[in-house]
């Protein structure tokens, strides 16, 4: 080999030892950074499932205090929900006993909203508490809105109070100094037909000729003779209710008179399915026949009676409502 070769040959070799330094170097390196990032993962997996991160708990804390708020949220509902039995309570107990009304029913008020309200939640982790709490919530708004609702057609009763008061059918239709006794409401045997059927008002005794009085302000809305209940008179009182009395003997009233509570209406008498001399006297509201009795003043006395039926017949100019309810 000529020197000139072994120079060359020199030269390759250095060469290729240095290119094999560098891949070695590099392969360092890179076999280095490997098990750098896998120790890196490893540490980072102990950390994560072993030990709370800074990060992890301030998340943790978050979480908790978001359970801590809906619990106490939750409480102050059901503290709400309490308020609102007892002002339903008093709602169908008091004030609409006082006004003769009905209980206020809404369709639907309390049936639950469906799922798909809440969907937007429903896979949340939280997502018992949240949903719970939400249909609470739910539940107690339609509550507010009946009560609301309720509340304005009581306030619209007691403009009207004064004028409901003596519209009421409270006043026994008979002399009180006369009363002999009442004829039950509901189901009996019928003294006629001899069979059980529903009878749909009370019977008060008394004799042919004995006054018939209007048991609350009204308007005479019929007079005149209806199958077995013979001669009778319907009185639409206003603020729904109706009263009849029928087995009339005598009609002292015409149809569209405004008549006084206690004012003499009719005298008693036994026409129609009757088998002797009674009055057979209805109370209805909103359409429907209830018992008289309910609403009778049981505590009135004979001189007040008589006060009454004195004030509703005598000759004084009297004003009557400025409309027919």
């Amino acid at each position: 080999m000529s020197k000139k070769e072994l120079k060359a040959a020199k030269r390759q070799a250095k060469r290729e030892k240095t290119s094999l330094s560098i891949r070695y170097g590099v392969y360092n390196v890179l076999r280095y950074l490997f098990l750098g990032f896998i120790l890196a993962s490893l540490v980072n997996l102990v950390f994560t499932f072993g030990f709370f991160t800074p990060k992890m708990y301030n998340i943790w804390r978050d979480n908790a205090e978001l359970v801590e708020k809906y619990k106490i949220l939750g409480e102050k509902i059901r503290s709400v929900d309490r308020t609102l039995d007892e002002l339903k309570h008093r709602d169908n107990a008091v004030y609409r006993s006082l006004f003769g009304a009905d209980t206020l029913a809404i369709e639907g008020i309390y049936m639950p909203y469906p799922d798909a309200k809440y969907s937007d939640i429903l896979e949340d982790r939280f997502a018992p508490v949240m949903v719970g709490t939400w249909r609470s919530l739910d539940a107690v708004s339609r509550r507010l809105y009946l009560q609301s609702v309720s509340l304005d057609e009581l306030q619209l009763l007691a403009v009207d109070k004064e004028k409901m008061a003596t519209a009421i059918p409270a006043l026994l239709p008979i002399d009180i100094r006369k009363f002999r006794g009442i004829g039950p409401f509901g189901m009996r045997l019928h003294p006629i037909y001899g069979y059980y059927r529903m009878h749909t008002g009370i019977d008060l005794g008394g004799r042919t000729g004995d006054p018939i009085y209007a048991a609350g302000d009204g308007f005479v809305s019929f007079t005149g003779r209806t199958g077995g209940y013979g001669l009778n008179v319907i009185v639409n009182h206003g603020f729904g209710y109706q009263t009849q009395y029928a087995h009339l003997s005598k009609i002292l009233v015409t149809n569209g008179q405004f008549v006084k509570r206690g004012e003499l209406i009719a005298e008693m008498g036994s026409t129609g399915t009757s088998t002797s001399s009674h009055l057979h006297y209805e109370v209805r509201y909103m359409g429907t026949r209830i018992n008289p009795v309910s609403y009778f003043q049981t505590d009135m006395d004979p001189a007040e009676f008589e006060k009454i039926i004195s004030s509703a017949n005598d000759n004084l100019i009297f004003d009557p409502w400025d409309e027919r309810e």
